[in-house]
C-alpha cells in the first residue's frame, strides 16, 4: 500500500495546481479513490474543486470528517528530482502532496469492515492558501447535510524532529489577516511640494504608529503582529510631486478578540493620520484566516492515540504563528489540528527547495486511524 501512495503523492507533486485552479488535482484524487474504494458517495465541487469521499458504515452513530488540501503555491521547483513539477512557476511548497496520499491512503483503509456504526469523510478541500476554501465549502448545503460532528487534521512541520507529534494546546495556528490601506493626496510640481498633497509623511507616520501597536512575545496572549508586506507610491518622475500611495500589511494574533481589537486601532490610526495630514484614504481587508482553536477532547485524543503508536508528543504551549484556514471549521465543528514533525534539518515550508519527506505517510495513516478507532468503537 505504500509503495501505492508513494507514486500517487509523486504524481501530484509532478502536476501542481494554484488554489481555485485544482481541478485536475481533484480527478486525480477521484481516480485513485474509485480504483482502490467503494465509497458510498462522492460529493463533487464542494467550494470550488473540493471532494467529501463518503463512508457511511450505519445511519446512526457519529459523524468524524478528515481534511486534507488540493492546492499547491506560485513558486518555481528548485530540486531536480525525478518528480519535479512539470507546471513552471507551480510547485507543492507546503506539503498538501503528502496530506493528500496520507488521506487518500485512509480510503483504503476505511473500504475494509471495522466498525458497525457511523460515518466516515475524507475531505479533499480547495484554496487553503488564499483563506478561501474551507469557508466555500462550509457554505454548501451538501457538506452541511453531512451532519459532521467532529473534522480532523494535520501538518507536516520542518524543523521538529521526523515523525514526531505536535499538539498545540491553546490552538493550532494564528488569526490571519491582511489589508491594504490606500491614500490618495494631490500632484503637484517637485520644485512647490506645498501646492499639493504628497502621500509619503502620511505614510511615514502610519508605518510609526503600526509598528508601535506589536507585541511580538508569543507566550503572551495579546500577541500581535503587524509586518508590512508592499509599498508604493509615484513613478520614477522627478518633476512630479506624487498623489497616490499605497501600504499593505498582514496581521495576526493568537485570538479572534484581540484581532477584532487590532483591527479598530488599525483603522483608528488611519482616520487620524489621513484627517491631519488632509489626505483621502481607504482600507481594503482580505485573505482572513481565522485561528484554528482545537476542540480540548480532540487534543486529548490525539495526545492518546500517539503515545499508543510510540510517536514522540511535543505539547506547544502557543499555536503555530502562520495562517491556516482549517479555523473556518473549528467555528463549527469539534476541529482538531496537530503537526507532524517532518525533520529536523529539511527545507522550511514555502522553500523553493522543500519536498514532502514520504516516510510521514505511514505517521499520518496510523494518526488518523487510530483516532476514528477511538470514535467508532463500541
Amino acid at each position: 500500500m505504500l509503495d501505492k501512495l508513494k507514486s500517487l503523492r509523486k504524481e501530484l507533486h509532478q502536476f501542481p495546481e494554484v488554489s481555485g485552479n485544482e481541478s485536475q488535482t481533484a480527478e486525480r484524487i477521484k481516480a485513485f479513490i474509485s480504483q482502490n474504494s467503494r465509497p458510498t458517495q462522492i460529493l463533487e465541487g464542494l467550494g470550488g474543486n473540493g471532494l467529501a469521499v463518503v463512508y457511511e458504515i450505519s445511519s446512526d452513530g457519529p459523524v468524524i470528517a478528515i481534511r486534507c488540501e488540493l492546492d499547491a503555491l506560485p513558486i518555481p521547483e528548485k530540486n531536480e528530482f525525478a518528480h519535479r513539477s512539470k507546471n513552471q512557476g507551480i510547485s507543492h511548497k507546503c506539503g498538501h502532496d503528502g496530506h493528500m496520499a496520507i488521506v487518500a491512503g485512509l480510503a483504503l483503509w476505511v473500504a475494509e469492515p471495522h466498525f458497525k456504526k457511523g460515518t466516515i469523510v475524507l475531505l479533499f478541500q480547495p484554496a487553503e492558501e488564499t483563506g478561501q476554501g474551507a469557508a466555500q465549502i462550509l457554505a454548501d448545503t451538501r457538506f452541511q447535510a453531512l451532519n459532521i460532528e467532529y473534522i480532523f487534521a494535520l501538518h507536516n512541520i520542518p524543523g521538529y524532529p521526523l515523525h514526531s507529534v505536535l499538539v498545540p494546546k491553546k490552538g493550532f495556528s494564528a488569526e490571519v489577516l491582511s489589508f491594504a490601506l490606500h491614500l490618495k493626496g494631490k500632484e503637484s510640481h517637485a520644485s512647490e511640494p506645498a501646492k499639493g498633497i504628497n502621500p509619503a509623511h502620511c505614510m511615514a507616520e502610519v508605518i510609526q504608529r503600526f509598528d508601535a501597536l506589536n507585541i511580538n512575545y508569543p507566550e503572551n496572549p495579546n500577541y500581535k503582529i503587524l509586518t508590512p508586506i508592499y509599498m508604493h507610491m509615484g513613478e520614477k518622475s522627478y518633476g512630479i510631486s506624487p498623489a497616490l500611495g499605497e501600504l499593505h500589511y498582514t496581521v495576526r494574533t493568537w485570538r479572534p478578540e484581540t484581532m477584532e481589537t487590532l483591527r479598530k486601532e488599525i483603522e483608528n490610526i488611519c482616520y487620524h493620520i489621513s484627517k491631519s495630514n488632509s489626505i483621502m484614504y481607504s482600507l481594503d481587508w482580505f485573505e482572513h484566516f481565522p485561528a484554528s482553536l482545537n476542540d480540548a477532547q480532540g487534543v486529548t485524543l490525539v495526545t492518546e492515540v500517539a503515545h499508543k503508536n510510540g510517536f514522540n508528543v511535543i505539547e506547544k504551549s502557543v499555536p503555530f504563528s502562520f495562517g491556516e484556514d482549517f479555523g473556518w471549521f473549528s467555528k463549527n465543528y469539534r476541529a482538531t489540528m496537530f503537526g507532524v514533525g517532518a525533520g529536523e534539518n529539511v527545507p522550511a515550508l514555502h522553500h523553493a527547495d522543500y519536498d514532502f519527506p514520504d516516510a510521514l505517510i505511514s505517521t499520518g495513516i496510523e494518526m488518523f486511524k487510530s483516532v476514528i478507532k477511538e470514535i467508532l468503537k463500541e
